[in-house]
């Protein structure tokens, strides 16, 4: 595979460095091309990697003509979008035009509805590019979309659930906690500023087989959700994310949603953000002879998560909560991966956060160059066989585990215990 890699921020340096250290296992990458509109910091990366497979570039990634001329100077196969979503739809067009496969961490982004937007959806995650899907198999290629941890890996223990652990689904739960402490710091962003406060504050959306998608007020339905790994009971609310637009096109289930622990400090801070008008990106205004969006200055003032990441100490855990029955008896389980920040800063040099948004690109790229996972058109990881995906994770170092929660079918297994004996070869 000849990779172009479009933003060599902390998912971009994370996927370099996790195929670096992949050894033997990253050989399916013949070269990436480590683009970024900063040239200085793709140059850095090249640096550390110390790799002649890994070239840097500068690429302004708003410019489709620049991105098709940069596939064609490398002759790349494949585009691997690690930028900011509100570029998606340029570098999603821009593949296609090229006819190169794509792959993001996070679909194109939702439009709330003009009248209802805490009750129904209008333009939702990915809708722009699914309505592409078409051309995509027509012309023999394949765009693979929602590929990070949350989406991405999650949705693999979501399908892996299906395929192996359940008869029958009532509902798809997608959890995601963390005990993260940035000493000296009372808030602070884990992962983009300007993303945080699109997911945080767009009308959470919520899947039901009887109603479809519908909306929710912002941070609805607070619950306390057990995670393992020494994290503990955390409070998570309902966020939009990608999952609940991904899981249900292809599993069979009642319900899906998405909750996030979001600290009550934290949500604090976001409405505020909001009452102030500051969270629209299409409100700009005039700062000396520049036009700039209150969002975009927030994410430049605002404590970078790139300086934070390496005073930053815990855990942080991503998985999914599934519910249904097997053999005839109910059934609750919790599939996740834990990173721990201090250990990802010392292997990768970026955060955990950002490393396991991209080990899940990283292992599906391996499975796409290897021929295993290809379908001519628009999809989601959940539409693909899971379980080399899972063998995987162990070969990248991101081993996956199972909470078997409080359930009839508890008595079989041990709470905490790694996958049965499929997963315990993996």
């Amino acid at each position: 595979m000849r990779l172009l890699l479009i933003g060599v921020g902390g998912v971009g340096q994370s996927a370099v460095m996790i195929i670096k250290r992949a050894g033997n296992r990253g050989k399916w990458l013949e070269k990436m091309i480590m683009a970024d509109y900063d040239l200085q910091r793709a140059k850095d990366v090249e640096k550390i990697v110390d790799d002649e497979r890994f070239v840097a570039e500068l690429l302004n990634a708003s410019h489709k003509e620049d991105i098709i001329a940069m596939v064609k100077k490398y002759k790349c196969t494949f585009i691997l979008n690690c930028v900011a979503p509100s570029l998606n739809e340029v570098i999603f067009e821009a593949a296609y035009e090229a006819g190169v496969g794509y792959m993001d961490c996070a679909m194109t982004l939702s439009q709330r509805h003009p009248e209802k937007p805490y009750e129904l959806p209008n333009v939702k995650l990915g809708d722009i590019q699914f309505a592409q899907h078409e051309k995509w198999k027509t012309s023999d290629n394949m765009a693979l979309i929602g590929s990070g941890v949350e989406p991405g890996v999650a949705d693999v223990f979501a399908k892996y659930a299906e395929k192996h652990l359940f008869d029958e689904i009532d509902e798809i739960n997608i959890r995601d906690g963390d005990n993260y402490v940035v000493p000296g710091q009372d808030v602070a962003f884990g992962f983009s500023i300007w993303t945080t406060i699109e997911e945080c504050l767009n009308p959470p959306i919520i899947w039901e087989k009887e109603k479809g998608w519908f909306c929710t007020e912002c941070f609805s339905e607070p619950e306390v959700f057990y995670f393992p790994g020494g994290i503990g009971n955390v409070e998570v609310i309902n966020i939009e994310h990608e999952e609940v637009i991904l899981v249900p096109r292809e599993i069979d289930c009642k319900r899906v949603t998405f909750k996030y622990g979001v600290s009550p400090e934290f949500r604090t801070m976001l409405k505020n953000i909001a009452a102030l008008g500051m969270d629209n990106p299409s409100r700009m205004i005039k700062v000396g002879e520049s036009m700039i969006s209150p969002r975009d200055y927030l994410s430049i003032v605002a404590p970078s998560p790139l300086e934070t990441a390496s005073m930053m100490v815990g855990k942080g855990c991503a998985g999914a909560w599934i519910t249904g029955k097997k053999n005839g008896l109910d059934r609750s389980v919790y599939i996740y991966q834990i990173a721990d920040n201090q250990d990802c800063i010392q292997k990768y040099g970026t955060s955990s956060v950002v490393a396991q948004t991209a080990v899940g690109a990283v292992i599906m790229l391996d499975l796409v160059a290897n021929g295993i996972w290809y379908k001519a058109g628009v999809y989601g990881p959940e539409s693909f066989d899971p379980d080399p995906f899972m063998m995987k994770m162990k070969e990248y170092d991101f081993p996956a585990a199972i909470h078997e929660k409080d359930s009839e079918f508890d008595e079989q297994y041990q709470r905490d215990s790694v996958f049965e004996e499929m997963i315990r070869k993996y």
